[in-house]
């Protein structure tokens, strides 16, 4: 059985990793958040200390870890607010634990740098969740893509609407210094995906960009992609969104629609028993993604020309 100690036990994500910790026979000794509105560790881990100042936390660990204690942690599950991602990675390595860290890794790619030389320095290693390389479909597809014999690149249509409320753009997530903007808040496992697919990344252009919607399109080596991502419930197409629909996705290879929407439930799991098992995805997995969102989040869009996403015409005109 190992120990884990929990960053960001407030947020969304936060149960799917309590979740996985227990379905894989270990156990939560340690959990901080700022926020203390975390009853739904009673769930799985109601023995977990917890602590809402990071001082105490960052105490409680270090003397467990110089005591030898019988709650000395193992490995530091990370679900904090993206920009901090790479703080509390290093923390949990200079902490003598491995890093289980949400997506996006981090905001730049350089960080994935730093981040392998604290890697270096402490012997402890940052495993990241990139669920959708466990996805069987996903699995499948690429496995389709790269024994197939073909000269042309595969045509792929991305498009992905998540509404959010007013709240959204209050929040850390709406402020992209500190969540990366829309490309790497909701779309950085699809640029993974992508990425993990069709192999690497030969162009990445955009066409739009703004707070709450953005599209592109990439060129990899073995795809030409235009994609479309969203928070705006408006962009979630008219029939859908009268029968009640808050929410769309849709991913089609060479016109025909990729149904991935079942098998999610036990991803995390899948991934916690993958890192357990010495076969998790590490720093430079990310690389190909941060980048991609990175060099999103910087470029000047282009405006409505060449090969954009259809979506983009009657959402960003």
């Amino acid at each position: 059985m190992k120990n884990f100690a929990l960053i960001g036990a407030a947020g969304y994500i936060a149960p799917r990793h309590m979740q996985a910790i227990r379905d894989t026979g270990n156990k939560l000794v340690a959990a901080y958040d700022p926020n203390d509105s975390v009853g739904v560790i009673d769930s799985y881990f109601p023995e977990s200390d917890f602590f809402t100042e990071f001082e105490r936390f960052d105490r409680h660990i270090d003397k467990q870890r110089r005591a030898n204690h019988s709650h000395r942690v193992d490995y530091m599950s990370i679900c904090s607010p993206n920009y901090l991602h790479d703080s509390h990675m290093r923390f949990a390595m200079r902490s003598g634990a491995d890093a289980i860290c949400e997506k996006p890794l981090v905001l730049n790619p350089w960080n994935i740098d730093g981040l392998r030389e604290i890697e270096q320095d402490t012997g402890r290693k940052v495993n990241t969740i990139l669920q959708l390389r466990l996805h069987p479909a996903i699995v499948s597809l690429r496995e389709k893509v790269r024994s197939a014999s073909r000269a042309a690149k595969h045509e792929v249509d991305l498009a992905y609407v998540t509404s959010r409320g007013h709240w959204y753009l209050q929040s850390w997530k709406g402020d992209a210094k500190k969540s990366g903007g829309i490309a790497t808040n909701i779309g950085v496992h699809f640029f993974d995906m992508l990425h993990f697919i069709f192999g690497e990344l030969q162009q990445n252009l955009v066409h739009h960009m703004s707070d709450t919607k953005a599209g592109g399109y990439l060129e990899y080596e073995h795809a030409r992609v235009r994609w479309f991502l969203s928070v705006d419930v408006e962009d979630v197409p008219a029939a859908q969104r009268l029968a009640g629909q808050r929410t769309y996705r849709s991913i089609t290879v060479d016109g025909e629609e990729i149904e991935f929407s079942g098998g999610f439930t036990d991803l995390h799991t899948r991934s916690y028993e993958e890192i357990l098992a010495g076969r998790g995805f590490g720093l430079e997995e990310n690389r190909c993604a941060i980048t991609t969102v990175s060099d999103i989040r910087h470029a000047s869009p282009v405006g409505l020309r060449g090969e954009y996403h259809p979506f983009l015409a009657r959402s960003a005109g």
